[in-house]
């Protein structure tokens, strides 16, 4: 999809977030344009989601970059990483955990269990399966790869911290709602759920502006 068709798609979303849902009208206004911009090899954009677990974005590109050296001319791919073995992917400052869910990965990706090439032609919720069988991988981060990785635009990642906070605050919550009455909120959204996740974490500054 083209830069033009991306833009008409997202000013298509604004609009109908806007006519529908009155508390996301003032909040899409002041925050402007859509910026989303999804996109990257499936393998590495993985790799790297599974890297940046539970740490900091400083020690998460490091580590990548660290990762990145080791596999050499072979790249961020299934092969690469496997020709390393548990040792030297560990060797570069992941934990036990995180190199065994990142060999599984590849392990996956190898044999046709996950099939990388063409990721972008199955359904969310089969995707979403598929990836949450991979050591590692819950539905947390299948839901921000299929956002910022394959750009669908009707996920709604219940879980995620950021969303209920904003939620909470823009629908003048008493508390962080829960999966239930995040989805019934929601459902004016559909079916550009993802975009107006995106309004509400730019809106409090979690995710950059381009």
């Amino acid at each position: 999809m083209s830069s033009t068709d991306i833009a008409t798609l997202y000013t298509r979303a604004r609009r109908h977030l806007s006519r529908r849902d009155p508390v996301l009208k003032p909040l899409i206004a002041a925050v402007g344009s859509c910026t989303l911009k999804p996109g990257g090899e499936a393998f590495p954009l993985l790799v790297r989601a599974i890297v940046a677990q539970m740490i900091s974005t400083r020690a998460a590109q490091s580590i990548s970059a660290k990762l990145e050296a080791a596999v050499g001319d072979a790249g961020l791919t299934p092969a690469g990483i496997l020709a390393l073995g548990t040792d030297q992917v560990r060797g570069v400052g992941l934990s036990g955990a995180k190199a065994r869910a990142i060999l599984d990965l590849a392990e996956r990706a190898s044999d046709g269990r996950l099939p990388i090439d063409r990721l972008s032609q199955i359904s969310d919720e089969e995707l979403s399966k598929t990836l949450t069988e991979v050591r590692g991988i819950g539905t947390w981060t299948a839901e921000m790869f299929l956002i910022f990785g394959l750009g669908r635009l009707d996920i709604l990642p219940v879980s995620d911290f950021g969303l209920r906070a904003g939620v909470r605050d823009h629908y003048k919550l008493d508390d962080l709602p829960k999966p239930a009455r995040l989805r019934e909120i929601a459902a004016l959204w559909q079916p550009y759920r993802s975009i107006a996740t995106w309004y509400i974490w730019r809106s409090r500054g979690f995710v950059p502006q381009s």
